[in-house]
């Protein structure tokens, strides 16, 4: 499998598939693909599975193309402005993802649900209580909101963030929420209640448009009359 991302703020992933190699994706992932791409949509993994997808963030059934020739191009497309960003995930090596990260994956790679430990990391986080949890063998790839900064805590390094602005972060580092001192900060600091606090060892990938900042500055021009 080979694959090629085009673009800059609107990317598109072209990959390249040779005979009886497979990729799949939620349903309605696909942008165009070549001729000789079989389709086959299903609940992979069962009802327990499609559930936690659900949560998740991504659609209950998937769809997994499979090349029936030589060699074949498929193109997917991400849902927003933002970065594509392959993951080679070796053999139980795990990425923990923001909810509706996963674009697609190799058939080997496991899609499920992750809760956060902390249920006021949930709770208060901004950005819910389930994440997307991608384990290996095999290539995926996730689509992060806007531009994205990769940053690598050291041991006990931390790093204090908006919620909204984690995009992604490797299973090493520690999560938690904690709420913002000073009553002037709370109230007019513009930042919220509470500030995220990611501690290393362990790399994490920081989003610089998160959808629900978007969708909440859009929400002003649109009208509800």
């Amino acid at each position: 499998m080979e694959y090629t991302i085009h673009g800059t703020v609107m990317q598109a992933l072209e990959v390249t598939l040779t005979q009886g190699e497979s990729i799949y994706t939620e349903s309605g992932g696909m942008a165009w693909m070549s001729g000789g791409i079989d389709m086959k949509t299903s609940g992979k993994g069962g009802l327990g599975k499609m559930i936690g997808r659900k949560l998740a963030g991504e659609s209950m059934f998937m769809t997994t193309y499979t090349c029936t020739v030589p060699q074949g191009m498929i193109t997917f497309t991400p849902e927003a402005p933002g970065k594509v960003i392959p993951l080679n995930l070796r053999a139980g090596h795990s990425m923990i993802c923001q909810k509706d990260a996963f674009m697609c994956a190799e058939e080997s790679v496991d899609l499920e649900m992750h809760f956060r430990r902390k249920l006021g990391s949930g709770l208060f986080g901004g950005e819910g209580f389930i994440l997307q949890k991608l384990t290996g063998p095999g290539l995926a790839f996730v689509e992060i909101a806007g531009e994205v900064q990769m940053v690598d805590l050291k041991a006990g390094e931390q790093l204090k963030i908006d919620p909204g602005h984690i995009a992604m972060y490797e299973p090493t580092c520690n999560y938690d929420v904690q709420m913002v001192k000073g009553v002037m900060n709370i109230f007019a600091g513009g930042e919220g209640l509470f500030l995220a606090t990611i501690t290393g060892p362990g790399k994490v990938w920081l989003q610089t448009m998160p959808l629900s900042n978007l969708a909440g500055k859009l929400r002003r021009y649109i009208s509800t009359g």
